[in-house]
């Protein structure tokens, strides 16, 4: 739900013209964007661990998992989560 609201805060401030430029951190590589649509579209592309900032704002992670069916994500990957619970 963070993620969702970052990126529509973003979003937003993109369409406002708060921010020119939308920098994505790839492990040592820095690579700028135009818009928060572009940066996303090819962090997606590249499913590896990014960091994407704009008007002083982090978003961070592997962007791409749309959903989860039959217990997998879009690329076939497992998806995985143990609920652990004190008895």
């Amino acid at each position: 739900m963070a993620a969702l609201v970052a990126h529509y805060s973003a979003y937003v401030a993109v369409k406002n013209n708060e921010s020119n430029v939308i920098t994505v951190k790839h492990e040592s590589d820095v690579y700028e964007f135009e818009t928060l649509d572009q940066a996303m579209a090819w962090a997606k592309e590249l499913g590896e661990f990014v960091t994407i900032q704009f008007n002083g704002t982090e978003v961070v992670g592997k962007f791409g998992a749309d959903g989860i069916s039959d217990g997998r994500f879009p690329n076939g990957e497992l998806y995985t989560w143990k609920k652990r619970r004190r008895q």
